[in-house]
């Protein structure tokens, strides 16, 4: 039935090119972004992951600490981020940093995963202290921490250079850096969205220094705002043009946007326009066309927390390898409007890829498989 569905589709030419292993076109990339046949898209990035990756499926056993929400960037997609003043703010103590990375730690969590808005109030010591924190009380875990815009902001704060704040923080025990921060690259949407912090040169400027240093990075996109798909395959292909230059990155995680309580759905509503979250069929269009493009990237992470995890389930026939983590603690995306829960346990991470015939891979962060469980569903 599906053989016969994609023989008639407009597709089909792509369908050739990717069985044949080919690279796709930014042409191609803008028609799978435009089409609405999403069996055809699903077929093809099926078939991309097996070809790429095979069967296995990862997550991580992980931890989230938000150490701040003092942000001056001011991002109209943004429900996290509080002025100094507001009675919601907050900055973590060196002392709280220590009590989540033992709770980390109790929990078995082999990474610990540091984000947080761009507060100026926070001396360039704090940083590195964080860094240390968790790596005294948790020796093993992997830290990655500090995306690619708060990196640059630290690094323009303590008047050093993008190289130096990361050797100093590598020497302190970073393992890695997360991948936020990317947004969408289009000059159009960062000036209208986000002008208060980096835009595209600057966070591939931060990736690259970091790659060159030895330290992996993942990368990402915010999509479902105002947007359009081909600007989402301009942002994807500018990452894979990167990942050629320097073979870094690690995976790529596309987070959905969420409009409750952000400035931008409040602009919107004033102007009588609706905001609406992404829809399934959105998101998985969008995983695939990952997959389909990102070609030299091996893991495609879909972030459960996000999307829910029977999306992220289903995402597993689009492409996706990778489920993240059972995560703990998240802010960002529940202050957003996400309801979803804050965290998931290894259990049903194992039992809902055996549900999809696929291998569940327990990995760390730098997808070192720490324990491959038997396929057989229960």
């Amino acid at each position: 039935m599906i053989e016969r569905h994609v023989q008639a589709s407009e597709l089909r030419d792509l369908v050739e090119k990717v069985a044949a292993g080919e690279r796709l076109t930014r042409e191609d990339g803008y028609r799978i972004a435009r089409s609405r046949d999403l069996l055809t898209i699903g077929y093809m990035a099926d078939l991309a992951r097996r070809q790429r990756v095979g069967d296995k499926v990862y997550f991580i056993n992980n931890y989230h600490i938000n150490h701040t929400n003092i942000c001056y960037a001011g991002c109209k997609f943004c429900a996290f981020a509080k002025p100094r003043k507001d009675p919601e703010a907050y900055t973590m103590a060196i002392e709280e940093i220590e009590r989540e990375a033992e709770k980390a730690r109790a929990l078995g969590a082999t990474e610990i995963h540091v984000v947080g808005g761009l507060n100026p109030y926070l001396p360039y010591q704090y940083y590195r202290d964080v860094i240390r924190a968790i790596r005294r009380v948790h020796p093993t875990a992997c830290i990655q921490a500090y995306d690619a815009v708060e990196i640059e902001f630290i690094a323009r704060v303590a008047r050093k250079s993008i190289q130096e704040v990361l050797e100093d923080l590598r020497e302190d025990g970073l393992t890695a850096l997360p991948g936020g921060g990317g947004e969408i690259f289009a000059e159009r949407v960062h000036q209208a969205l986000y002008p208060g912090k980096i835009g595209k040169e600057k966070y591939l400027e931060v990736h690259r220094t970091a790659h060159r240093l030895g330290i992996r990075s993942n990368c990402s996109i915010l999509y479902g705002h105002i947007e359009t798909p081909e600007e989402r395959v301009d942002h994807m292909l500018a990452l894979r043009e990167l990942q050629d230059e320097t073979g870094g990155f690690l995976a790529f995680i596309s987070f959905p946007y969420h409009p409750e309580n952000t400035p931008l759905t409040r602009e919107m509503l004033a102007a009588g326009q609706v905001p609406h979250p992404t829809t399934g069929m959105d998101d998985l269009r969008h995983h695939a066309l990952a997959r389909l493009l990102l070609d030299n990237i091996p893991h495609i992470r879909i972030f459960w927390m996000a999307v829910g995890m029977k999306m992220a389930q289903t995402a597993l026939y689009w492409g996706v390898n990778d489920l993240d983590g059972t995560v703990r603690r998240e802010r960002i995306i529940h202050d957003a409007g996400a309801t979803t829960a804050q965290e998931a346990d290894k259990e049903e991470m194992v039992y809902l890829i055996r549900q999809a015939g696929r291998i569940p891979v327990e990995r760390d962060t730098l997808y070192n498989e720490l324990r491959v469980y038997d396929p057989a569903a229960v």
